[in-house]
């Protein structure tokens, strides 16, 4: 088994924020220790981008009733977990602003920051992160360059490499997030983060946090937010 674990995220999903809130309490070095790889709704370029390597991605667009059901959800999960939440309206989401600019900042050494400084905007703000100027702050928040931050959607390199983790998801069978993979072990949603922990093998003197059982809701979360 390959000791190296994939975790997919979204900046859209709440469920992909609530478990990787959860993943670094557990692991403090999770950025470190797994590799990170974003996902999401692609837009019409890097859809033909995707269609010219053959990939249609498995995730589904959710009903209303499912949407609603999410909302209630989350609510619930959040105020177990300690989490303070301002749920975001996405008019006209466009989702590779974000994601891209993340890749970004993976190669500026700024990946975790930059993490959280979106993750705070869009759910504990509730801020528009489709836009480029919120885009923009987050940057300048995780001490990198605002107007580069903006312009990450229309860069070629960023946006092939978004379409080469997208690509790896759709062989990982990513359908949704949040998704951890080790070997052929998958892990997808909020309450499969304990299972995933039980079977990762840490080698000896990794930091280690405390269970994470604590926040654990019984219910199926669904995982694709």
């Amino acid at each position: 088994m390959a000791r190296r674990a994939r975790l997919y995220f979204s900046f859209r999903s709440p469920y992909s924020w609530l478990t990787v809130r959860r993943l670094r309490a557990a692991v403090p070095d999770a950025f470190e220790a797994l590799d990170w790889l974003p996902y999401w709704d692609p837009d019409e370029a890097t859809t033909r981008l995707l269609d010219e390597r053959g990939v249609d991605l498995h995730y589904g667009q959710m009903s209303r009733s499912k949407h609603r059901y999410i909302l209630m959800d989350t609510k619930r999960l959040a105020t177990a977990d300690g989490a303070t939440m301002a749920w975001p309206v996405d008019v006209e989401p466009w989702w590779e602003p974000a994601h891209l600019a993340w890749l970004w900042a993976c190669r500026s050494g700024r990946a975790e920051p930059f993490y959280d400084a979106v993750t705070a905007a869009r759910w504990e703000r509730g801020e528009n992160i489709s836009d480029p100027a919120v885009v923009a702050d987050c940057a300048a928040r995780a001490g990198l360059d605002p107007q580069v931050a903006t312009a990450c959607a229309d860069d070629p390199g960023l946006r092939a490499e978004g379409v080469d983790c997208l690509y790896r998801a759709y062989h990982d069978d990513v359908f949704g997030v949040p998704y951890l993979k080790l070997g052929h072990h998958r892990f997808w949603g909020y309450d499969r983060l304990d299972a995933f922990l039980s079977v990762w093998p840490r080698p000896a003197g990794d930091p280690v946090g405390p269970p994470v059982t604590e926040a654990y809701d019984a219910d199926t979360a669904g995982g694709c937010g």
